[in-house]
Formats: structure tokens, sequence, C-alpha cells
């Protein structure tokens, strides 16, 4: 018999795998019928169990607080479900009838889930739900410290998910979680793709499996407050985000950044809103208490009340203190409060413009954050999408508190516990993470265009210069000679005609080779477009169109090229514009 922690934890990994699997072999023949009904048989019982699960998290943990875990819990229990009524995950996904392309879904198999320590119960309820929505078995590895509260919350969606039909064993939990466990699981060769959310520690280790996977990098969330926002409406929204669970979301705000000319207006509403503003000498006790070796977040202040941080630094506050709020002159790791620090503290910083707002944003975000999160409050729409263009983060936040905003309560982003923060990152996606990223997609492509002729391609896609008359007829002549015999007979002048009538011709220099006019194909909203319609469009065209900030008018027989299609595709605003 077994008595050693650790090969006992190694074994429970490798004997709950296999479980996993074996179920997962007989989910994938389920229907999206029979898959639907087990995702809302659990979400039912998640969300009979919400309040209990968020009490056990709080008294396990000691992070946050049970209301807004609570609210979490919701958030997978109820939020997500709605969000993924009429999703198709299984069998086929898309009929793609003009290109004759089928995409059939296929569940990866078993899903590695890794849980942190701040979020135990939301964060399973989510992650079990998308994984089960997407036809696969979980294997769910808690944080040693909160073990009870999510094995608890894996066992409520266990028993739900078999009372409506899933197979035995889809749902797994570690009861003995240890490092060399969570490595085992991520490696086991019967994992299929992993899910992880916690320090940069272990989103590195599942990186480094060598099995697909979506980690979550840190978070270290500006939030700009502009002068054209109202300052007490913001502060409160900025409160209301700091505030929540006790700052342990991720996406909590991090740094206030606003001009001096307000700085004032800014003080005074965050006093008058709950937040106690502490002098240099406070700053300073909270960053010794805050963090040890440089920005490391001391786990034994995670999400612990404003009261009791500060308390630990030394100094005492009112007890409905919401948040500790603290100026600082600088970004970077000489001034550690600019870092994420998992609990209500809440830096800020004054500048003297909008470019140099949008510059402390940048660094704070580049200081420990890049990919996250960051947050806007502005009237101006203008603005908000010069700070959306700048900022490296995927979620771009304007007019909310950014943990609700991040996750999807106070908007219409996918309602997700995992952020994905793309390649800027070391992340696969900046995606809040869905059932259909735990599918793989199948395609089956039917043929569309003869193989014999297929040698066309480059002739039109591989544009390096002005497109000829000639060009153009060596290509369709060289298609239509393999048709009918006759069929490819001066079409030379049938294309030259053709263009000449649509007025649309002039000599090539310095040959006499007729092209298209650009002024006449690419011209600006002309009163009416029939006269600008262009007939074939290559990749030059549309880089010309965005250089000048034009449009391109296209017809129902233009002549697209792939490349060109894709750099249009590619712009925030559309460059063809289709007449009738």
């Amino acid at each position: 018999m077994l008595q050693d922690p650790d090969l006992i934890s190694l074994q429970e990994v490798r004997t709950k795998v296999e479980k996993a699997w074996a179920a997962a072999q007989r989910f994938r023949a389920f229907t999206q019928e029979q898959v639907d009904a087990v995702v809302e048989r659990m979400a039912e019982a998640a969300r009979g169990h919400a309040e209990r699960l968020a009490q056990m998290a709080v008294e396990e943990t000691g992070y946050g607080n049970a209301k807004d875990k609570l609210a979490k819990n919701m958030l997978a229990a109820e939020r997500l479900p709605n969000e993924l009524r009429g999703m198709k995950t299984v069998g086929v996904l898309r009929e793609r009838a003009d290109e004759k392309i089928t995409e059939i879904a296929v569940p990866v198999g078993v899903v590695a889930a890794i849980l942190p320590t701040t979020n135990p119960t939301s964060t399973a309820i989510y992650k079990t739900l998308i994984a089960l929505k997407a036809g696969n078995a979980i294997v769910l590895s808690p944080h040693p410290r909160a073990k009870g509260c999510t094995c608890a919350t894996a066992e409520v969606l266990y028993r739900a998910a078999v009372s409506a039909g899933a197979p035995e064993g889809i749902i797994q939990c570690l009861t003995q979680p240890t490092m060399e466990a969570t490595n085992e699981l991520m490696r086991h060769p019967r994992t299929a793709l992993i899910l992880s959310t916690g320090g940069a520690g272990i989103v590195k280790a599942a990186y480094s499996s060598g099995k697909p996977a979506y980690g979550v990098g840190p978070g270290n969330v500006p939030v700009l407050l502009d002068t054209t926002a109202d300052v007490d409406s913001a502060v409160r929204g900025i409160l209301a985000g700091k505030s929540f669970d006790n700052g342990t979301l991720c996406s909590s705000e991090q740094t206030l950044v606003a001009e001096t000319q307000i700085r004032q207006n800014v003080l005074n509403a965050l006093t008058a809103n709950g937040a106690f503003l502490c002098n240099q000498a406070q700053a300073a006790a909270l960053a010794k208490v805050l963090f040890t070796r440089g920005t490391t977040v001391n786990p034994e202040m995670v999400g612990h009340a404003a009261a009791v941080i500060a308390a630990k630094a030394g100094f005492e506050v009112p007890p409905q203190t919401r948040v500790l709020a603290a100026e600082i002159q600088g970004i970077g790791k000489d001034h550690p409060l600019s870092a994420e620090k998992l609990s209500p503290v809440l830096a800020l910083h004054f500048v003297e413009n909008f470019d140099a707002a949008l510059n402390a944003c940048e660094a704070v975000l580049r200081f420990h954050g890049l990919g996250h999160t960051c947050g806007i409050y502005t009237t101006d729409d203008a603005k908000a999408r010069q700070y959306a263009m700048r900022m490296p983060a995927y979620r771009v936040l304007a007019n909310t508190p950014t943990p609700q905003g991040s996750v999807g309560i106070t908007t219409g982003l996918f309602p997700a516990m995992t952020l994905g923060c793309g390649a800027v990152a070391g992340n696969d996606t900046g995606d809040n993470i869905t059932p259909l990223h735990l599918v793989n997609i199948k395609r089956l492509a039917w043929a569309i265009r003869p193989w014999a002729n297929s040698e066309v391609t480059p002739v039109m896609t591989q544009s390096t210069g002005p497109v000829s008359q000639a060009r153009i007829a060596s290509a369709v002549d060289r298609y239509l000679s393999g048709a009918q015999p006759g069929q490819s007979a001066n079409i030379a002048n049938i294309v030259d005609k053709f263009l000449e009538s649509k007025g649309i011709m002039q000599a090539c220099e310095p040959c006499a080779a007729p092209k298209r006019s650009p002024e006449m194909a690419l011209e600006k909203a002309p009163e009416t477009a029939k006269a600008a319609v262009t007939d074939f469009v290559c990749e030059d065209d549309v880089r010309r169109a965005i250089r000048n900030n034009n449009k391109i008018f296209i017809g129902a027989k233009t002549i697209i090229t792939p490349s060109a299609r894709d750099l249009a595709n590619a712009q925030r605003d559309e460059i063809f514009v289709m007449t009738k």
C-alpha cells in the first residue's frame, strides 16, 4: 500500500485521467441535444449551491468576501449558460455553401484544468461547463489551499452531469494536489489540452508541458480617467471594481491615471466614496507588506479587507474603508505599488496631459500586465479609440469597472474566468475562452475549380506591378484554352473592348499596353458609383486605397485577388463598396 504522499498523488492523477479518458470516448458520441441537457443540469445544480460554495471558498482560503464570490459563481452558473444556449459545439457547426465547405467539431478529449486559489469555485464551474459543452471530459487540479471548496464544487457538477445521462468519470477532481501531481496531469499521454489559471509559474509550466495550453498572463490593469468624464461617476466605478471580492480578480484596477488639472477633484471623489488616501509613509509601509522580493505579491495579503491590510502595515483606517489609495511618482520596479496587488489597494498617478496619460497606462501594462486588460472613462469616442489602438491589452473597457467588464458581467464580452493575453504575453489567444476553443474543427471541402487549370492561380494572385490588359488576356486565354475550341480567340481584343466600355483604360507608360485608371477605380464616394466600378483589384490597389483613405467600388463580376481580399479584410474600416 502506498504511503508516500507524492506517490499517492501521482497514482491519483493516473487513475483519474484514465477514468476521464474512458468517459470522453463515450461522451463524444452524444448529440448536441444530449450534451446541452447535461450542461443545463450542471448549471442548475451550481446555481442551487452557489451561496454555500462561495462561503466555503472564503472560509478555506481567507480571500475575498462571500457576497462577491457568490456573484462570480452566478456569472458561471447563470450568465454563462445563457450564452451557451443555442451555441453549436457538436457535429456540423457550419455549412459554407458558396465555398462548398462543411465544418465539423471534434472534441479534444480530456481537458486538464488548473485552478487558482483566488477564484476556486467560480473557475471550477466555468471550466467544467465549457469543457463538457465542447464534448470533453475534465480533470480539475485545485490549488492546495482551496482543494476542499474546489472538490465540493466538482462533486455538485459531477452528480448533476451523471443524473442527466453523462458517462461516469466525465468529471474528476484531484484530492491530493501537489506540484508533482499537477505536472503529471499536464504531461499525461491522455491529457489533450490544458486550461491553466494561476500564477506565472504554473502558466509557464503549462506552456512547457508539450501539450496545447490556454494560459493566462498576470494582470496589471491601468485605468485612464479622462478630463471629459464625470469624475464622481468614474471614481465610483473604479472603486466598485477595485473593491470587488477585495481585488482578487486579475483584471481588477491597479493604477488610476489622470491629468493634474483634475487631481483635486479625483482625490475628493475618492474620499467621498469610501477610499482612504495614504500619505507617503503609509504608502511605503503598504509596499513592504504587500510584496516580497521586489514586486512578488505576498500571499498572506491577497484578498484581505482594506482595514486588515492597513493594520498589517501599521496604521489604522475607518472600518468601512473600501480601498486604500496611494499616489506614486513613477511606474516600474522602483515604484512597487505600480504592480499588480491582488488586494483593495489602488495606485494613483497624475500626469500633465492626455499623451502623458497614454504613456503611463502603456508603461503599467508593460510592467507585468501585457495583453490582459485596461480601462478608460471618457465621453470622447475618438479618445477611447486612440486608447484602444495604443494599449497592448486585449480587453479595453470603456466606462465600466474592469473586473466586471472583463468577465462579461457589465459588457457584451463572453462570460469567462479565463482571459487570454495574446502573443504579446506568450499566450495562444487574446480571447475570453469559450467552448469553441476546446474543440478542433475538421473541414470537408469539395472541389470548386478544375484541377487541370490550377496553374492559372499564380498569374492572378502574384502581382508585381500594374496589371495590364495583356496579363489579364493571357490568364483568361490560358483558362479558356482547356474549355471549348475557339473560345479563346481574340481574347485580347475582347478584354480591351470590355474595359474601354467601362471608361477605365488608359495608356500604360512607357509601353502602349492599356491599364485601369486608378483615379476612376479608387475615387472617393462619387455621386454615381456605377462609373467607378473596377473590374480587377490586386494587393497594390488596396494598399493605395488605405494610404489615400479611399474606397474601392466593386461589382458582382469584379475579380479580386486573394491577397487583396485578405489585406482589405484586415482593416477596421471597409475598403470594398459593393454596387448594384
